[in-house]
Protein backbone atom coordinates (compact mmCIF):
# COMPACT_ATOMS: atom_id res chain seq x y z
CA UNK A 1 0.00 0.00 0.00
CA UNK A 2 1.60 3.70 -0.48
CA UNK A 3 0.05 7.43 -0.50
CA UNK A 4 2.07 8.05 -3.89
CA UNK A 5 -1.41 9.41 -4.87
CA UNK A 6 -1.18 12.11 -2.26
CA UNK A 7 0.92 15.04 -3.48
CA UNK A 8 2.91 15.06 -0.34
CA UNK A 9 6.28 14.00 -0.19
CA UNK A 10 7.51 12.86 3.18
CA UNK A 11 9.95 14.86 5.58
CA UNK A 12 12.03 12.46 7.83
CA UNK A 13 11.81 14.58 10.83
CA UNK A 14 7.77 14.29 10.72
CA UNK A 15 4.89 16.59 9.71
CA UNK A 16 1.33 16.67 9.43
CA UNK A 17 0.48 17.76 5.69
CA UNK A 18 -2.97 19.20 4.07
CA UNK A 19 -3.67 18.82 0.73
CA UNK A 20 -7.04 20.06 -0.97
CA UNK A 21 -8.02 19.04 -4.22
CA UNK A 22 -11.40 20.43 -5.10
CA UNK A 23 -14.40 19.24 -2.40
CA UNK A 24 -11.68 16.90 -0.81
CA UNK A 25 -9.18 17.60 1.71
CA UNK A 26 -6.52 14.76 2.47
CA UNK A 27 -4.55 15.43 6.15
CA UNK A 28 -1.66 13.07 6.55
CA UNK A 29 0.50 12.12 9.70
CA UNK A 30 3.58 12.19 7.86
CA UNK A 31 6.59 10.67 10.14
CA UNK A 32 6.66 6.76 8.84
CA UNK A 33 10.09 6.00 10.04
CA UNK A 34 8.50 6.45 13.39
CA UNK A 35 5.48 5.30 12.48
CA UNK A 36 3.95 8.20 12.52
CA UNK A 37 4.63 9.24 16.21
CA UNK A 38 3.08 12.44 17.30
CA UNK A 39 5.53 14.94 18.28
CA UNK A 40 4.27 18.32 19.86
CA UNK A 41 5.15 20.49 17.11
CA UNK A 42 3.23 17.90 14.92
CA UNK A 43 -0.01 18.10 17.00
CA UNK A 44 0.64 21.81 16.37
CA UNK A 45 0.50 21.62 12.73
CA UNK A 46 -2.35 19.29 13.02
CA UNK A 47 -4.06 22.01 14.44
CA UNK A 48 -3.10 24.19 11.92
CA UNK A 49 -4.41 22.22 9.09
CA UNK A 50 -8.10 21.93 11.01
CA UNK A 51 -7.88 25.57 11.32
CA UNK A 52 -7.42 25.73 7.74
CA UNK A 53 -10.20 23.60 7.52
CA UNK A 54 -13.02 25.19 9.44
CA UNK A 55 -12.27 27.92 6.95
CA UNK A 56 -12.11 25.67 3.72
CA UNK A 57 -16.11 25.74 2.60
CA UNK A 58 -15.19 24.38 -0.22
CA UNK A 59 -13.94 20.96 1.04
CA UNK A 60 -17.29 18.93 1.57
CA UNK A 61 -15.12 15.53 3.03
CA UNK A 62 -11.50 15.11 4.96
CA UNK A 63 -9.41 12.58 4.58
CA UNK A 64 -6.74 11.20 7.34
CA UNK A 65 -4.14 8.99 6.48
CA UNK A 66 -0.66 7.97 7.79
CA UNK A 67 2.31 7.99 5.51
CA UNK A 68 3.68 4.35 5.29
CA UNK A 69 2.53 1.07 5.19
CA UNK A 70 3.63 -0.12 8.91
CA UNK A 71 1.07 2.43 11.11
CA UNK A 72 -1.51 5.19 10.73
CA UNK A 73 -0.10 6.14 14.10
CA UNK A 74 0.91 5.42 17.13
CA UNK A 75 0.22 7.83 19.27
CA UNK A 76 2.29 10.53 21.25
CA UNK A 77 5.81 9.77 21.25
CA UNK A 78 6.93 8.36 24.32
CA UNK A 79 10.54 10.00 23.52
CA UNK A 80 8.78 13.60 23.45
CA UNK A 81 6.94 13.35 26.31
CA UNK A 82 7.94 10.54 28.99
CA UNK A 83 10.83 13.14 30.28
CA UNK A 84 7.88 15.55 31.11
CA UNK A 85 5.40 13.44 32.55
CA UNK A 86 8.50 12.68 35.21
CA UNK A 87 9.93 15.91 36.13
CA UNK A 88 7.21 18.14 35.33
CA UNK A 89 3.46 16.66 34.91
CA UNK A 90 1.53 20.42 35.01
CA UNK A 91 3.75 21.02 31.74
CA UNK A 92 2.75 17.71 30.39
CA UNK A 93 -0.85 18.06 31.38
CA UNK A 94 -0.56 22.35 29.86
CA UNK A 95 1.06 20.77 27.18
CA UNK A 96 0.71 17.81 25.61
CA UNK A 97 -2.90 17.13 27.29
CA UNK A 98 -4.75 20.63 26.73
CA UNK A 99 -3.38 20.27 23.08
CA UNK A 100 -4.45 16.96 21.47
CA UNK A 101 -7.90 17.58 23.49
CA UNK A 102 -8.38 20.98 21.86
CA UNK A 103 -6.93 19.40 18.44
CA UNK A 104 -9.48 16.38 18.51
CA UNK A 105 -12.20 18.35 19.35
CA UNK A 106 -11.87 20.82 17.06
CA UNK A 107 -11.53 17.68 14.29
CA UNK A 108 -14.40 16.09 15.47
CA UNK A 109 -16.36 19.57 14.86
CA UNK A 110 -15.62 20.19 11.28
CA UNK A 111 -19.12 20.35 9.84
CA UNK A 112 -17.80 18.23 6.91
CA UNK A 113 -17.29 14.60 7.31
CA UNK A 114 -14.01 13.31 8.28
CA UNK A 115 -13.19 9.74 7.41
CA UNK A 116 -10.47 7.31 8.72
CA UNK A 117 -8.11 5.59 6.49
CA UNK A 118 -6.32 3.22 8.81
CA UNK A 119 -3.83 0.02 8.06
CA UNK A 120 -1.35 -1.63 10.65
CA UNK A 121 -1.26 -0.51 14.01
CA UNK A 122 -3.36 2.49 15.09
CA UNK A 123 -2.35 2.54 18.93
CA UNK A 124 -3.09 5.04 21.67
CA UNK A 125 -3.60 8.83 20.99
CA UNK A 126 -3.37 7.53 17.30
CA UNK A 127 -6.83 5.44 18.18
CA UNK A 128 -8.05 8.72 19.58
CA UNK A 129 -7.40 10.98 16.24
CA UNK A 130 -9.22 8.03 14.77
CA UNK A 131 -12.10 8.22 17.21
CA UNK A 132 -12.54 11.83 16.52
CA UNK A 133 -13.15 11.04 12.66
CA UNK A 134 -16.89 10.50 11.69
CA UNK A 135 -16.07 7.33 9.50
CA UNK A 136 -13.04 4.35 10.03
CA UNK A 137 -12.37 2.62 7.13
CA UNK A 138 -9.68 -0.43 7.99
CA UNK A 139 -7.16 -2.48 6.00
CA UNK A 140 -7.20 -6.01 6.74
CA UNK A 141 -4.03 -5.58 8.28
CA UNK A 142 -5.15 -3.14 11.15
CA UNK A 143 -4.99 -3.10 15.05
CA UNK A 144 -6.47 -0.76 16.96
CA UNK A 145 -5.46 -0.53 20.60
CA UNK A 146 -5.10 0.98 23.42
CA UNK A 147 -1.92 0.19 25.17
CA UNK A 148 -0.71 3.24 27.69
CA UNK A 149 -1.42 1.27 30.59
CA UNK A 150 1.80 -0.64 29.51
CA UNK A 151 3.71 2.20 30.27
CA UNK A 152 2.41 3.38 33.48
CA UNK A 153 -0.22 6.22 32.02
CA UNK A 154 -3.61 5.98 30.45
CA UNK A 155 -5.90 6.99 27.43
CA UNK A 156 -5.20 10.78 27.40
CA UNK A 157 -6.91 12.31 24.42
CA UNK A 158 -10.95 11.68 24.79
CA UNK A 159 -10.55 7.64 24.16
CA UNK A 160 -12.11 6.58 26.97
CA UNK A 161 -15.68 8.91 26.04
CA UNK A 162 -15.32 8.16 22.43
CA UNK A 163 -14.54 4.83 22.34
CA UNK A 164 -17.34 3.98 25.16
CA UNK A 165 -19.60 5.82 23.13
CA UNK A 166 -19.00 3.79 20.16
CA UNK A 167 -18.51 0.15 21.17
CA UNK A 168 -19.79 0.43 24.76
CA UNK A 169 -18.71 0.90 28.25
CA UNK A 170 -17.40 -2.76 28.63
CA UNK A 171 -15.18 -3.24 25.53
CA UNK A 172 -14.07 0.22 25.98
CA UNK A 173 -12.67 -1.22 29.18
CA UNK A 174 -11.19 -4.55 28.19
CA UNK A 175 -9.11 -2.15 25.48
CA UNK A 176 -7.83 -0.09 28.22
CA UNK A 177 -7.48 -2.70 30.82
CA UNK A 178 -5.99 -5.20 28.89
CA UNK A 179 -4.01 -2.97 26.52
CA UNK A 180 -4.65 -5.57 23.87
CA UNK A 181 -5.36 -4.35 20.86
CA UNK A 182 -8.28 -6.09 18.31
CA UNK A 183 -7.80 -7.07 15.09
CA UNK A 184 -10.02 -5.83 12.04
CA UNK A 185 -12.63 -8.63 12.36
CA UNK A 186 -13.08 -7.79 16.07
CA UNK A 187 -13.14 -3.64 15.39
CA UNK A 188 -16.11 -4.65 12.33
CA UNK A 189 -17.74 -6.46 14.88
CA UNK A 190 -17.70 -4.15 17.93
CA UNK A 191 -18.80 -1.31 15.09
CA UNK A 192 -14.62 0.54 15.78
CA UNK A 193 -14.81 -0.11 12.48
CA UNK A 194 -17.31 1.23 9.11
CA UNK A 195 -15.54 -1.59 6.64
CA UNK A 196 -12.78 -3.30 6.47
CA UNK A 197 -10.81 -3.80 2.73
CA UNK A 198 -8.15 -5.36 1.56
CA UNK A 199 -4.87 -3.52 2.15
CA UNK A 200 -4.09 -2.50 -1.49
CA UNK A 201 -7.31 -1.11 -1.70
CA UNK A 202 -7.45 1.11 1.20
CA UNK A 203 -6.74 4.21 -0.07
CA UNK A 204 -8.75 3.90 -3.40
CA UNK A 205 -11.83 3.19 -1.77
CA UNK A 206 -11.25 5.86 1.00
CA UNK A 207 -10.81 8.43 -1.51
CA UNK A 208 -13.92 7.30 -3.65
CA UNK A 209 -16.08 7.42 -0.17
CA UNK A 210 -15.09 11.02 0.01
CA UNK A 211 -16.04 11.03 -3.55
CA UNK A 212 -19.29 10.08 -2.63
CA UNK A 213 -19.97 12.17 0.55
CA UNK A 214 -18.67 15.78 -1.14
CA UNK A 215 -21.11 14.63 -4.58
CA UNK A 216 -24.21 15.38 -2.38
CA UNK A 217 -25.53 18.80 -1.19
CA UNK A 218 -23.03 19.98 1.75
CA UNK A 219 -25.51 21.85 3.72
CA UNK A 220 -27.69 18.60 4.22
CA UNK A 221 -24.41 16.57 5.04
CA UNK A 222 -23.03 19.14 7.41
CA UNK A 223 -26.86 19.29 9.33
CA UNK A 224 -27.03 15.23 9.33
CA UNK A 225 -23.56 15.23 10.96
CA UNK A 226 -24.52 17.63 13.65
CA UNK A 227 -28.22 16.42 14.38
CA UNK A 228 -26.39 12.90 14.81
CA UNK A 229 -23.49 13.79 16.77
CA UNK A 230 -25.81 15.96 18.79
CA UNK A 231 -28.24 13.25 19.44
CA UNK A 232 -25.58 10.97 20.69
CA UNK A 233 -24.31 13.61 23.04
CA UNK A 234 -21.75 15.18 21.27
CA UNK A 235 -21.85 18.54 20.33
CA UNK A 236 -25.00 18.62 21.13
CA UNK A 237 -25.37 22.86 22.10
CA UNK A 238 -23.20 23.15 19.30
CA UNK A 239 -25.67 21.61 17.04
CA UNK A 240 -28.70 23.13 18.79
CA UNK A 241 -27.45 26.57 18.88
CA UNK A 242 -26.32 26.47 15.35
CA UNK A 243 -29.61 25.12 14.37
CA UNK A 244 -31.56 27.57 16.07
CA UNK A 245 -29.24 30.47 14.43
CA UNK A 246 -29.23 29.24 10.92
CA UNK A 247 -33.62 29.05 11.92
CA UNK A 248 -33.55 32.72 13.30
CA UNK A 249 -31.86 34.11 10.41
CA UNK A 250 -34.11 32.38 7.68
CA UNK A 251 -37.47 34.40 9.20
CA UNK A 252 -38.74 38.29 9.32
CA UNK A 253 -37.94 38.76 13.02
CA UNK A 254 -34.26 37.55 12.01
CA UNK A 255 -33.74 39.97 9.05
CA UNK A 256 -35.59 42.65 10.86
CA UNK A 257 -33.39 43.25 13.72
CA UNK A 258 -30.18 43.57 11.73
CA UNK A 259 -32.30 46.18 9.52
CA UNK A 260 -33.40 48.11 12.09
CA UNK A 261 -30.02 48.46 13.60
CA UNK A 262 -27.96 49.50 10.36
CA UNK A 263 -30.95 52.01 9.79
CA UNK A 264 -30.75 53.22 13.48
CA UNK A 265 -34.60 52.92 14.59
CA UNK A 266 -36.53 50.64 16.44
CA UNK A 267 -37.53 47.17 15.35
CA UNK A 268 -40.80 46.21 14.03
CA UNK A 269 -41.37 42.57 15.41
CA UNK A 270 -43.94 40.66 13.61
CA UNK A 271 -43.58 36.89 15.29
CA UNK A 272 -42.46 35.57 11.59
Amino acid sequence: MSIGEYPMPPRPDGTVRLAIDGPIAIVTLDRPAKLNALTLPMLHEFENAVGRLEQAHEVRAVILAGAGERAFCVGADIDAWGHLAEDDPVAMWQTWDRAGHRVLDRLASLPMPVIAALCGQVLGGGLEVALAADLRIGADDVHLGLPEVRVGTQPGWGGSRRLAALVGPARAKQMAFTAEPVDAATAIAWGLLNEVVPVERLYSRTLALGRQVAAHAPIAVALAKASIDGAAGSGTVLALEGMAGALGALTADGREGPAAFREKRAPRWTGR
